[in-house]
């Protein structure tokens, strides 16, 4: 069965289209170092609703590193940074300090929380960048799935003043690049179902305005971070058109951004076999820092 397995992963890899990278003779040169973990540093002050923590994976050396805050999915009603832990490893492998959060979930809590416990993280990343060797100028954000959909919504209404931008987000919460596997990104798509309501606290004909207040791809605009966004073609959980009309909406904004469409993928495998799609993730990211 090992025998077939390979061939397989081999082949889905292949399969894959990718659009809005520029045109190079040579890949982006990535490190290939070791790291160091720690686990489950708390990154929210001592007053929040609930004590969140991050697994921080740290390159070796001297720094400063690029940094991604990693955010996990599950519907935005559970899960764990396990899922992410693979990610995160490649990225530290490749150079880039990877912090790898948890976050509150519906229904006990409901949107913003999940945005705001972000913003957070995004801060705290910022006063402790020197503890990890970060480059303050370089956090960059990824998530799949829910987290994808909040790593958006992050990228996008940081430094807006919009209310989804106070109290807890601001400048310094912005990305410097987005990379969303799998994303929701205009929830108004959902007309039915359980986890969007229970998210967002009621249906589509109830809450209208929370349901677009909530997508990302209505807060699309010039001055958004760069996108790299990733999808299964045959997601039937999450439509493959909320990742090509949300690159769509990128790039008639002029946000730079890139589309990597993972064929015959549904939702899981597209997580479970993305290898191909973080590769070109991390030469994203490198291509974004410089």
């Amino acid at each position: 069965m090992r025998l077939l397995v390979y061939p397989l992963i081999a082949l889905l890899s292949a399969c894959a289209s990718h659009t809005g990278a520029p045109p190079q003779t040579k890949a982006v040169e990535l490190p290939d170092t070791d790291y160091r973990l720690v686990r489950a540093v708390r990154y929210t002050p001592a007053d929040w609703p609930e004590s969140l923590t991050a697994d921080i994976y740290q390159p070796e050396g001297q720094g400063p590193f690029p940094a991604v805050l990693v955010v996990h999915g599950g519907g935005w009603e559970g899960r764990t940074p396990t899922d992410m832990e693979s990610i995160s490893k490649r990225l530290a492998s490749s150079g880039f300090v990877a912090v790898n959060i948890g976050y509150r979930f519906a229904p006990q809590y409901r949107f913003p929380a999940q945005l705001h416990d972000l913003q957070v993280a995004m801060h705290w990343i910022q006063r402790n960048a020197d503890s990890y060797a970060i480059d303050r100028e370089n956090v960059s954000a990824l998530g799949y799935s829910a987290g994808a959909h909040l790593v958006s919504l992050l990228g996008l209404v940081a430094g807006t003043g919009n209310d989804l931008d106070k109290p807890h987000g601001g400048q310094n919460t912005k990305p410097a690049a987005v990379v969303a596997g799998g994303t929701p990104s205009d929830l108004r798509k959902f007309t039915g179902g359980r986890l969007v309501p229970q998210f967002l606290g009621g249906t589509i004909d109830q809450i209208p305005e929370t349901f677009a207040a909530a997508s990302p791809a209505a807060h699309v605009h010039a001055e958004a971070p760069p996108f790299f966004l990733y999808h299964g073609t045959a997601d039937l959980l999450v439509s493959d058109d909320h990742a090509t009309d949300f690159y769509d909406e990128l790039k008639d904004a002029g946000v730079y951004s890139e589309l990597y469409l993972l064929k015959w993928r549904g939702h899981l495998t597209a997580f479970a076999t993305s290898g191909s799609a973080i590769d070109e993730a991390m030469q994203f990211l490198r291509r974004a820092s410089n």
